[in-house]
């Protein structure tokens, strides 16, 4: 079974000396700031933290880091709910804090990636304070969506739309006008029809190119732009990714805007209108105004991936996520429809494609992938519900990465994947704060699970996460503890047990990417092989001279004579003097001079 899809790579917008942009094939490493490292000891990660990590990701060999929000904000919503789009909240650091991170970050040829929430704000950002006592249709109104009500009196919301976060997507205000929250109450969204807002956005993404960041990640990128005349929609939009909210739980909180893929038909009159392209057009020509090939990222949850890949037409974004990729889960059929897709699409407009595999949104994927349905995506995981197998679901997720990391275009790990960190599962319910988790009544899990801090040290408090005092900080210790608490069994996770030894998820994810570089995978092409046979579970193409083969079936597949290994998800996966690969696992060959095995 054979099939050809071309990545594109002719045309990803090449700079004037024939070269393609860094963030054409980059390997990018998302850092969720909280829970990366922390650099004083209160228990929560922060940019001195970010910084003093910096030379282990320059190690690892990823070409960019994206940090999840650290603006100033009520934190009602992990972040994307921004009070002041210029200033860093303190319980990250300061201005100056982040300046010097992001000069370290340059001096190891690292480019740094920001968040940007441009849909809404918090309501305690200084222009909803000031237009909730200012006059019905008031400038300071005029930034927000405020409208009348309907009914006779004005006590009925404006339309019935719905909040992605279940509730009404409308609160009403003391003089009794309304204003539209896509998400939770305290997300007012903007109102792109007014210059002023355009302008200001503009003002935030020069500010911070003007300080040296080297791209955007854009939230909730297909919501800016709303129907004009606000119609009814008699659909709620759903959450994929687990994320849907259940019926009649009573909305009681904010969570993260940040998942907003639909699973309805037509698309809502708040997202993916026409609107938002000139948005990003003009974004591209400030972006086009600095050195250095900045570049803009869309969250974009839209169907099909034709609309998806118009965010990233020459003159717009330079990335959009691919989901698809992530959502197709440890199954052959699917990640191929995904690849082939994903690849055809970007083709069409001369984009790369992105590939991930797990986010701060998502159980992670090594225990996705060890549940009895590894394709499933369940909203957090608890002590209640079906435990991964663990040893199985790192194996998978081991196998995995090499495939996404042979693909052409650009990849982004979430922070931990290098080290096959699995999902904290067993958290007592007493120290979860995501407020899926409350709003939901324990009906959703939440996303703590994922969020996590990492372990940097095995015999260390907090497995090294901070600067501790001894006695004072372990996970079951009195004071500055980790802000979540860490399971026990992170200690075998533990960056000190995995850098420099051999046969770690650390170190295959470094020879990996290694190999990436060396053979120019992210700027080749695929072409599926003669072994690809997704029935059996079997995912095979090639990249230029380097072969993959992923084996997701329950047999072992016997490898072509004539090539060597550069590298396996396992040190057994190849097996036999006739090589076959065991299930579950993934290699890359290459041939061999003179048909030699090299194995």
């Amino acid at each position: 079974m054979s099939s050809t899809t071309p990545a594109g790579t002719a045309t990803f917008g090449e700079t004037a000396t024939g070269q393609h942009p860094w963030w054409a094939d980059a390997v990018i490493y998302q850092i969720y700031p909280r829970s990366f490292a922390d650099g004083n000891g209160d228990g929560m990660g922060d940019l001195p933290g970010i910084r003093s990590r910096l030379p282990y990701l320059a190690n690892l060999g990823v070409n960019a880091v994206w940090l999840s929000p650290f603006y100033v904000s009520p934190q009602a919503d992990a972040g994307y709910d921004v009070a002041d789009y210029r200033a860093v909240d303190p319980r990250f650091g300061t201005l100056a804090d982040f300046d010097a991170m992001l000069a370290e970050a340059h001096s190891l040829d690292l480019k740094v990636i920001v968040d940007l929430v441009p849909n809404h704000t918090s309501d305690e950002h200084e222009w909803f304070q000031a237009a909730l006592p200012s006059q019905p249709h008031s400038a300071e109104r005029q930034r927000y969506m405020f409208r009348e009500g309907s009914g006779p009196d004005g006590s009925l919301p404006p339309n019935n739309w719905q909040s992605i976060f279940g509730g009404n997507a409308w609160t009403r205000v003391a003089d009794g006008q309304w204003y539209l929250h896509l998400f939770d109450t305290k997300q007012p969204d903007l109102n792109w029809e007014n210059p002023e807002v355009r302008e200001e956005m503009v003002s935030v993404l020069r500010f911070w190119l003007d300080r040296g960041v080297d791209g955007f990640r854009i939230d909730v990128a297909h919501g800016l732009v709303k129907a004009e005349g606000l119609p009814d929609w008699s659909e709620r939009a759903s959450m994929v990714e687990g994320r849907e909210h259940s019926p009649g739980v009573e909305d009681t909180g904010a969570e993260d805007a940040d998942i907003t893929g639909l699973e309805t038909e037509p698309t809502p009159p708040y997202f993916d209108q026409p609107g938002v392209h000139a948005i990003y057009r003009e974004w591209n020509s400030v972006l086009s105004e600095y050195e250095g090939n900045r570049m803009l990222v869309a969250e974009a949850w839209v169907e099909p991936a034709e609309r998806l890949f118009h965010y990233v037409r020459k003159d717009e974004m330079q990335q959009a996520f691919n989901f698809g990729f992530l959502l197709a889960g440890w199954n052959a059929a699917r990640l191929q429809a995904s690849i082939e897709e994903s690849l055809l699409e970007a083709g069409k407009v001369g984009a790369p494609s992105t590939w991930v595999l797990s986010n701060h949104d998502t159980v992670r994927h090594t225990s996705r992938f060890g549940l009895s349905d590894p394709t499933t995506f369940p909203k957090g995981l608890s002590a209640d519900d079906e435990q991964p197998d663990e040893a199985l679901g790192l194996a998978r997720g081991r196998a995995a990465a090499l495939v996404m990391l042979a693909l052409p275009g650009s990849a982004y790990l979430y922070q931990g994947d290098e080290l096959g960190l699995p999902e904290h599962t067993t958290l007592p319910h007493s120290v979860r704060e995501d407020p899926a988790f409350f709003r939901t009544g324990g009906v959703e899990r939440g996303r703590d699970g994922c969020r996590v801090p990492l372990p940097w040290t095995a015999a260390s408090p907090g497995f090294g996460f901070g600067n501790y005092p001894e006695g004072n900080s372990g996970p079951n210790d009195d004071g500055a503890r980790p802000w979540l608490p860490q399971p026990e069994s992170f200690a075998a996770y533990a960056a000190d047990r995995q850098v420099g030894v051999a046969g770690s998820t650390f170190e295959l994810y470094r020879r990996a990417l290694e190999l990436r570089r060396a053979h120019r995978l992210g700027s080749g092409a695929v072409e599926f092989s003669e072994l690809n046979d997704p029935a059996r579970g079997v995912l095979s193409f090639r990249n230029g001279d380097v072969l993959v083969v992923a084996n997701m079936g329950g047999a072992p597949v016997k490898l072509p004579a004539g090539y060597g290994m550069l590298a396996a998800s396992t040190s057994d996966a190849i097996r036999g003097a006739a090589g076959v690969l065991a299930p579950d696992t993934s290699a890359w060959l290459r041939m061999v001079p003179n048909g030699s095995t090299g194995r």
